[in-house]
């Protein structure tokens, strides 16, 4: 999978409201990833997550309201 897959879909998440809704609205984790593999975004739950921790809290709440910090991309 691709670090630079995982960017491509945080910044998607960032910049695309209805995408972000969509995503969110998934609860089960392994049909969340499904989705974002569905989507074209080839990357893995732990790269999602660093890129994720790359960016300072100021930047996740400018990109949308805070969402990640309540964001959870936990897969059982």
């Amino acid at each position: 999978m691709s670090l630079e897959q995982a960017k491509l879909f945080v910044d998607k998440l960032k910049s695309d409201t209805a995408f972000r809704e969509r995503v969110t609205a998934i609860e089960h984790g392994p049909a969340r990833l499904a989705f974002i593999r569905s989507e074209g975004f080839q990357c893995t739950e732990t790269e999602i997550k660093e890129v994720l921790g790359e960016l300072s809290d100021n930047d996740l709440d400018q990109a949308c309201g805070g969402i990640y910090k309540n964001y959870s991309y936990t897969i059982q």
